[in-house]
């Protein structure tokens, strides 16, 4: 079981990535960046590390089937723009237990779209794990008059992503791609779309060398995390169990957010002992579901 199992480090390796890169991008947003300009850096990142997939492989690209690669990263900008639209404007207590819906909605894509017959651990782990990150970022506090804005908002984001994921895993199984062919021009095409992006950008904030270096560092390091993660969809598959191991990010996050809070200052620090019993909990069920998913998915 282990043996098949290996590959999991990847999404393992992403959480910890993608907990870093918000350490940097959270000063540059305390400092004024908003989301499309931290997208904007984070997306070119992302087009010129994926580019050198290239060099790994002489596959000849058939023409016709570029649209598969342009459509998938259709999905990854739409992801972004439900992402940012429930943080934004809608209500982020709401919105950030809503995201883990998203290892659900994979498991039950895989067998809509990818036609897979998952095990019934799979499905176990992937409930476990989508209670346990609502439990995690769960807040109980919110405006109610945002609540179906950032549901939908984030339901959006969710199925986008996931319907990335399937779909990464879905074309990179077939005889016409192979990793280091799909993932740079699905990149390419990713840091294309961006340009939608560059009318929310800041430019007098790159003046700053502080803001400047947070978010050159924020966005490589969340450029890297995604290479994990859509490298592990397209060389092995496997997108249910990559999923919730990855969901272990927001047990990073939050022991991030607490231990930065009491050296720095910050809300986190003040959380109530039942608030935090709810996290813990949730963390069990996420720590549980990854168990589940390496030993007997």
């Amino acid at each position: 079981m282990l043996a098949d199992s290996f590959h999991l480090i990847f999404p393992l390796l992403a959480s910890l990535l993608f907990v870093g890169g918000l350490l940097f991008l959270k000063r540059a947003t305390l400092a004024g960046a908003n989301p499309w300009t931290v997208s904007i850096v984070a997306n070119y990142w992302g087009a010129v590390l994926f580019s050198f997939f290239w060099f790994t492989s002489d596959l000849v690209v058939t023409p016709g089937l570029i649209w598969q690669p342009a459509l998938v990263a259709v999905f990854y900008i739409l992801g972004q723009i439900g992402t940012f639209s429930a943080i934004n404007y809608g209500d982020v207590s709401i919105a950030a237990p809503l995201f883990g819906i998203k290892v659900l909605l994979v498991a039950v894509l895989l067998t809509v779209i990818g036609g897979q017959t998952l095990p019934l651990t799979i499905w176990g782990a992937a409930i476990l794990a989508t209670v346990g990150i609502a439990l995690v970022q769960w807040t109980g506090s919110g405006k109610r008059s945002r609540l179906w804005y950032t549901i939908l908002s984030a339901f959006a984001a969710s199925l986008s992503f996931s319907i990335f994921d399937v779909l990464v895993q879905t074309f990179c199984s077939s005889e016409h791609w192979d990793t280091g062919r799909f993932l740079p021009i699905m990149f390419w095409f990713v840091g294309l779309y961006t340009i939608v992006f560059f009318k929310g950008i800041q430019r007098p904030l790159f003046a700053d060398p502080q803001v400047r270096r947070s978010l050159f560092f924020g966005g490589m390091l969340i450029a890297m995390q995604a290479i994990c993660i859509v490298f592990a969809l397209s060389a092995f598959g496997d997108a249910a169990r990559v999923n919730v191991v990855y969901s272990m990010r927001g047990i990073w996050g939050v022991l991030l957010a607490w231990v930065t809070a009491i050296l720095f200052g910050g809300s986190e620090a003040d959380l109530t002992r039942r608030t935090m019993t709810t996290r813990l909990g949730g963390a069990t069920l996420i720590t549980t579901s990854v168990v589940i998913a390496i030993l007997f998915g």
